[in-house]
């Protein structure tokens, strides 16, 4: 919670924030560059989210895909879906939206120092995963190999593809691209993300892997990373499932005894492999 909150009291009250910029990604998606109007930082850890309000039509809980490290505001990929977010989609620069969190678990930095970090994101998976991908990038040297895997349905799903041609092109990054149904444009991979696992060799010893995409996904990754031999401890996932409140009042992301937005939505495969 920002000190804004704090001093206001209340996790249930939003935060003005002005959108300072917006570009559509693709056909569904939109990215948002935000400010909150308090001047404070969100101070969040890669992994986090927000919950995003439109006055008089509702809220929803969002991922933060910036870095901790961006001091002048934070950014927002959305996907238009609901009422909410595609109330958000008409809103301008300079328009105001609510801001509450941030809020759940996010990913630790620090705990995989000197490790393999392998990322594997599919679709609007990449966008939690962003911000912890720009914190390892960040911190190049405090790690060894970063092998990034990101598969979407066809070209025209792709996100951030100026930052994913960069991450291809630096020598310091290990990067995978495909897509479940090519067209004329694409010369990469065809296939389902788990495809990508041939094309590398993995050292299960000293490998963290980081997930996020959709439901059937988590499935067949997590095969993939016990197949190497990757421990359930150090294969680590965003389950941003169901989310409603953000603070575990709501039981709308319950399992079992487990609330997704307070104990999650960034858990280790020996966590949650019980559910």
């Amino acid at each position: 919670m920002t000190k804004a909150a704090e001093q206001q009291g209340s996790v249930y009250v939003p935060e003005p924030a002005t959108i300072v910029d917006k570009k559509r990604m693709t056909e569904e998606e939109t990215w948002y560059d935000l400010r909150l109007d308090s001047g404070e930082q969100l101070d969040h850890d890669p992994g986090q989210f927000v919950e995003v309000s439109v006055f008089g039509v509702g809220e929803a809980p969002i991922s933060i895909s910036s870095p901790p490290s961006k001091e002048d505001g934070f950014e927002l990929c959305i996907r238009h879906v609901g009422n909410v977010t595609n109330a958000i989609k008409k809103l301008g620069m300079g328009d105001k939206v609510g801001i509450r969190g941030p809020f759940g678990t996010g990913f630790d930095p620090d705990a995989v120092v000197g490790k393999d970090i392998l990322f594997v994101a599919g679709g609007l998976g990449l966008v939690p995963l962003r911000s912890l991908i720009w914190t390892v990038l960040e911190r190049r040297e405090d790690y060894e190999r970063v092998i990034i895997f990101y598969g979407t349905r066809s070209p025209a799903t792709i996100l951030y593809e100026d930052e994913l041609k960069q991450w291809e092109n630096d020598p310091t990054v290990e990067y995978h691209g495909t897509v479940d149904m090519a067209d004329d444009t694409w010369k990469g991979n065809v296939g389902v993300v788990t495809t990508l696992f041939s094309r590398v060799d993995l050292d299960p010893d000293n490998t963290v892997a980081f997930i996020c995409g959709p439901d059937i996904m988590f499935r067949f990754v997590v095969q993939e990373t016990e197949k190497v031999g990757i421990p359930d401890d150090m294969t680590f996932l965003s389950m941003e499932r169901r989310m409603k409140c953000g603070i575990g009042k709501c039981g709308h992301c319950q399992e079992g005894s487990v609330y997704i937005c307070r104990e999650g939505p960034c858990f280790s495969y020996e966590q949650i492999k019980a559910l």
